[in-house]
């Protein structure tokens, strides 16, 4: 019964991540402050990249299409604009993960600037070239400024959430 109920605790600490990104996707991508309208920033963005970043098994590319699909469908895009995008902020991650030998938070932060400006740059590409859809270009790029800013802040809440799991899975 002990091996059962720690088992449960794990699973469910483990699908928090999962239920953030799909919460994400069916609630929009941004983070709007009523006061100052030109702050906002995208969450899905760390959340994809922390997560793929640390531990892949917890929050799958196939959850990550997924997510991308219901975004796209939500927000009223073409469909695939936001999977490509999001795969190719996971595939940065990825990467990462297997060059790094000791995991950093500053190092991460620090890897998470070019990949924000790719993954951006192929969201904005995908949409002008392809779709001839208007991109509001300093908007868009005081978003990502404030989700580069906010990383340290959440990836440090989501190590918490991190050890939880792992304290979890190994007791």
């Amino acid at each position: 019964m002990v091996l059962f109920r720690k088992n449960f605790v794990s699973r469910f600490f483990s699908l928090i991540p999962v239920l953030i990104l799909f919460f994400l996707a069916f609630s929009e991508t941004e983070f709007n402050f009523e006061r100052l309208s030109f702050l906002s920033f995208n969450l899905i963005y760390i959340v994809i990249f922390y997560w793929v970043l640390k531990n892949p098994d917890i929050l799958g590319y196939g959850f990550i299409f997924l997510a991308g699909i219901i975004n796209d469908v939500i927000i009223g895009l073409p469909i695939g604009v936001s999977s490509i995008t999001y795969l190719v902020l996971a595939g940065f991650a990825a990467y990462v993960r297997y060059l790094t030998v000791e995991p950093s938070l500053i190092y991460d932060w620090i890897v998470f600037v070019p990949s924000i400006a790719v993954t951006n740059s192929v969201y904005f590409y995908i949409l002008r070239i392809f779709f001839d859809i208007e991109v509001n270009y300093i908007a868009l790029a005081l978003n990502s400024g404030v989700t580069i800013l906010l990383y340290p802040i959440i990836g440090i809440l989501f190590n918490f959430l991190f050890k939880i799991i792992i304290v979890q899975k190994n007791v």
